[in-house]
């Protein structure tokens, strides 16, 4: 069989699952408008709604949003509902929920192993091969009450920011590469979704889309049954990360994963319980705030520019002591971060397209043909050169001060230079790569929109300081940019999770007024 024809028996497959839910002429309940994941478990717990009703509402979104999008690869619908009816009968014979999680509809990256069906990653030849077990995370989600629907669409090999088209613009992207994911959860698909993220990938979809988006610490969380390409690679590891559609939602779905104890039965996973008293101190007490407009390489769009400064004042006027960051080791870091990406001259990649006998798309293509595999002594002298970045990094964090002498909490960051663009314009993603080289922790959240009266002015006199920085310049359009979404980020250092989403909590309170 030709890889056009596995391609076409796989996409069959796929529609005529989605065709069977999608004809059934199912109405949305208000209920999917709920962004609220434990308060969704409330509802469900008091007889508001039944979970058959709110899996079967989600899942006719899902089909709305693959026929817009085309954001789905695996379809559990039949699987789902039936969890929905096993779940709403526990609730009936026991007078209780399963778990934190019960009847919250979730969604999972391609790369996410789910027991008999395909993680293809976005290559043809891992088609027809199932995966014979589930990942850890699966696991603990079905063991907490979730009820996962469907699994969702990536680039081949995972490695470029391409993904599929934008929910407000099919001309534009909705980033990548968990961008099926972000695609799923705008449009109300799911709830919760899990992406993984080794340069930006769960951050960049949520700027794009209005989401949150979390980057914790490489092994925060579990990579147990997570397929991946450049499998073995430990130089700049991939983190799994949860992708919401509010705060709360995030706060609880990372709560119930670190409350699992990934420690417990992943190997390189560290032993770091949940911090409530962390999280609780940091949503409340003033914080001493890094300011990074500017990452020293590309300036953002305006309205990322305008969005960034708004916040700032509203930190400062709740409070808040800033304090601008030092952008001196930034390029350094990215520099790094890129020199990984084709340590192995492409090796991994060019077997995987092989094995399919189907063509690289034009962006793998590029990456995959930068230059050939570097030998163990040159990879060794790139690991020294990390270590040494990191610790940098770390020092430089570590010596950081206010004008009244505090360390620094968080760093707040724009997540992209740009929002979502035409397909295939994106060139610099070092907003995302620097905290993935030195392993921090990242939430992207949305903070507003695109207004082409408030954005337009002051772009004709902009001198760009590089080639990234002009090309990325040449993208703005504040015509066909307006209404799309912009986020910012939240950094903290190794672990901060529990940090970083407090005072994500006091941000929204300013953002919310």
């Amino acid at each position: 069989m030709s890889w056009e024809e596995t391609v076409a028996s796989k996409r069959a497959v796929r529609d005529a699952a989605v065709a069977e839910f999608a004809s059934n002429g199912l109405t949305s309940p208000k209920i999917t408008d709920d962004d609220d994941a434990s308060s969704l478990v409330r509802r469900l717990k008091d007889g508001e709604v039944s979970t058959e009703t709110v899996v079967r509402a989600y899942i006719n979104n899902a089909c709305k949003a693959q026929a817009k999008t085309n954001c789905l690869t695996e379809v559990c619908f039949a699987a789902a509902i039936e969890r929905a009816q096993a779940l709403d009968a526990h609730l009936k014979t026991t007078g209780d929920v399963m778990g934190p999680l019960h009847g919250v509809p979730v969604s999972l990256k391609d790369q996410f192993d789910l027991k008999g069906i395909d993680s293809t990653i976005g290559y043809v030849g891992r088609v027809s091969k199932p995966a014979t077990a589930n990942a850890w995370i699966v696991d603990v989600l079905e063991r907490l009450g979730a009820v996962i629907i469907a699994k969702t669409n990536l680039p081949q090999s995972i490695m470029v920011n391409l993904a599929h088209a934008d929910p407000l613009n099919p001309l534009f992207t909705v980033g990548g590469s968990s961008g099926g994911e972000a695609a799923m959860l705008a449009l109300h698909g799911s709830l919760i979704g899990f992406g993984t993220d080794i340069g930006g990938s769960i951050r960049m979809p949520a700027h794009m889309n209005g989401l949150w988006g979390l980057k914790p610490t490489s092994n925060r969380m579990s990579y147990r049954g997570v397929t991946v390409s450049t499998d073995g690679q430990q130089h700049v590891p991939s983190s799994v990360g949860p992708m919401t559609r509010s705060l709360s939602s995030m706060v609880t779905i990372t709560k119930a994963i670190v409350d699992a104890e990934p420690w417990s039965a992943d190997a390189q996973c560290p032993r770091f319980p949940w911090r409530n008293d962390c999280l609780e101190e940091y949503s409340t007490r003033p914080l001493t705030i890094g300011l990074m407009l500017d990452d020293g390489v590309v300036k953002v769009h305006p309205p990322i520019e305008r969005l960034f400064r708004e916040l700032a004042a509203k930190l400062q006027e709740a409070g808040h002591d800033v304090v601008q960051w030092d952008v001196g080791l930034n390029a350094q870091c990215v520099e790094i971060m890129d020199a990984y990406y084709t340590a192995d001259g492409g090796e991994d990649i060019k077997q995987a397209v092989g094995e399919g006998g189907e063509p690289f798309i034009p962006h793998v293509k590029a990456l995959v043909e930068r230059g050939p595999a570097i030998s163990v002594y040159e990879y060794w002298k790139l690991n020294r050169r990390k270590v040494a970045a990191q610790q940098a990094y770390h020092e430089m964090w570590d010596n950081a001060r206010s004008s009244k002498g505090q360390p620094i909490d968080i760093i707040l960051t724009p997540t992209m230079a740009h929002t979502s663009l035409p397909h295939r314009k994106c060139r610099w993603v070092g907003y995302t790569k620097l905290f993935n080289l030195v392993d921090y922790t990242a939430l992207s959240f949305p903070v507003g929109r695109v207004s082409k009266t408030l954005d337009s002015a002051g772009t004709d006199d902009y001198v760009p300081r590089n080639a990234y920085d002009a090309w990325n310049w040449a993208q703005y359009d504040s015509e066909s940019m307006d209404g799309h979404h912009v986020g910012l980020q939240l950094v903290g250092r190794r672990y901060d999770e529990e940090k970083v989403l407090g005072a994500a909590l006091q941000v929204e309170k300013l953002l919310n007024g």
